[in-house]
């Protein structure tokens, strides 16, 4: 599939400048997918030339024909979709239906902020003498350079180039060379869409020489980054030396707060089919659970039961509904964290540790523990992981300080019948987003992000596109 596209810069597939290459692999088979480029500096400078080319030019044209093109990139991908979930799914190894139901979110994103880009709206006041008027605008902030993880391939890059281009500004998309796919099947869209040359170009490579290249480069005035705690603080570093606008979707280990007022055979098969979408491999995965200990034994043995249900294997495979973690690292982070909390006292539910089915492939069981102690490192790291670490409460204000007390600061969920609980927990979480009785929080018309050390900054819905805009304040005086 890959020998079909290649970098895109200024409007044209290519191979790298030099002729690298990277090696893409399949985690559930541990077998070369194929290989995309590795861009030189020298492909780095054509992508920054061709963006600051294009950008006078796009930001002048209209919201009603960004709007077009932006729309007539969503109905492309709409004829690839089965195409891109299978090659989603050999790149990342999550089901085939996790990965048609994330490109179609993708797609969304598109359709969403085609109509984002036909209202940005200023806004005007009275002066305080008269014939004085006090305008506000809003301007492209100019090229962008983004940055996506492996996790959600498609949405993603779709997040941040969609709300860019409808605020007028190029985009240089850098996305995980672990599953580059998503982004080549944008870019060729937007080619067929009628998207003028520079601005939208797409490198591969090493991660850490194109970012370093990208935001030293004055052509680039803002930056946005999805990834991890670590990696969003060295970006941060970065962008500073430039004064550089910068936003950050970082890691998150979302507390779920599970009151007595409701059935817990049911909330407990709702909490597993969501912690193990993706193989818990989400930022905004469920991974602490807090359950009122007057419920805990119910709801504890139905999510165990839930996840020995799961069949694990290749998410090409139709009839799997639990596919590999990534690599290999991230396999040995979660075993040595549910090893951590065995040690600690926690009593192991259903999996532990790896299928002796597979010989091959990065698998892990979906785990379930019970009684793991607050110290564990499970409860106070980001396992991003097939790990659901059960403990139990009955104060309420003691359970909102221990959910609270992490760094992390994206999702947290609560799950009760009483409107008081409800509302009360909601408000005291500090987190960018709360699902009550829900935990399928994404969708295009909503912010998404978080606070604390998951960043700053939001993607999607009518606030997400002021992420890409100059306000610019202009007095007037009537002669």
């Amino acid at each position: 599939m890959y020998e079909a596209f290649g970098l895109f810069i200024d409007g044209e597939w290519r191979a790298a400048e030099g002729g690298g290459v990277v090696d893409v692999i399949d985690p559930a088979t541990e077998e070369r997918v194929g290989a995309i480029p590795r861009a030189s500096l020298g492909d780095l400078d054509d992508a920054l030339a061709a963006a600051a080319k294009a950008q006078g030019e796009w930001a002048a044209t209209s919201g009603w024909e960004r709007s077009r093109i932006l729309r007539a990139i969503a109905d492309i991908l709409r004829g690839v979709v089965n195409d891109a979930a299978d090659m989603m799914a050999r790149e990342s190894g999550k089901p085939l239906a996790e990965a048609r139901g994330e490109f179609n979110a993708a797609i969304d994103q598109f359709d969403w902020y085609a109509d984002e880009a036909r209202r940005i709206f200023g806004h005007s006041l009275g002066g305080r003498d008269p014939g004085v008027q006090l305008n506000v605008v809003y301007n492209p902030v100019g090229p962008v350079a983004a940055f996506t993880a492996w996790n959600f391939p498609a949405l993603l890059p779709a997040r941040k180039i969609s709300a860019a281009l409808a605020a007028g500004c190029t985009v240089i998309l850098k996305p995980s060379g672990e599953t580059p796919s998503s982004a080549f099947y944008f870019a060729e869209a937007a080619r067929l869409a009628g998207l003028p040359r520079g601005v939208l170009s797409v490198l591969t490579g090493d991660s850490a020489e194109i970012s370093h290249h990208l935001i030293a480069s004055p052509i680039i005035k803002k930056v946005s980054l999805t990834g991890s705690v670590p990696i969003g603080k060295q970006i941060m570093k970065l962008c500073a030396e430039g004064l550089k606008r910068i936003s950050l979707e970082l890691g998150g280990h979302a507390p779920v707060i599970v009151f007595n007022d409701v059935d817990p055979v049911a909330v407990g098969k709702a909490c597993a089919a969501a912690k193990f979408r993706n193989n818990g491999q989400v930022c905004i995965s469920p991974s602490r659970f807090y359950v009122h200990a007057s419920i805990k034994e119910p709801f504890a043995a139905a999510m165990a039961q839930s996840a020995r249900a799961l069949r694990l294997g290749s998410g090409v495979d139709p009839d799997v509904t639990c596919g590999p973690m990534i690599n290999s690292r991230g396999r040995e982070r979660v075993d040595a964290l549910v090893r951590d909390a065995i040690e600690r006292g926690a009593s192991v539910l259903a999996g532990g540790g790896r299928p002796s089915t597979f010989n091959r492939g990065y698998f892990f069981e979906p785990t379930v523990l019970d009684d793991v102690p607050d110290d564990a490192r499970v409860m106070q790291e980001e396992p991003f992981g097939p790990i659901a670490p059960i403990s139990t409460f009955v104060d309420t204000d003691d359970v909102i300080r221990r959910a609270n007390s992490t760094p992390f600061g994206l999702a947290g969920y609560v799950f009760s019948n009483s409107l008081k609980n409800a509302n009360s927990a909601a408000a005291a979480l500090e987190v960018g987003m709360v699902g009550v009785n829900d935990m399928m929080l994404a969708t295009a018309e909503a912010p998404f992000g978080g606070v604390k050390e998951s960043g700053f900054g939001r993607e999607g819905g009518q606030i997400g596109i002021l992420d890409y805009l100059e306000p610019k304040y202009i007095k007037m005086r009537h002669a």
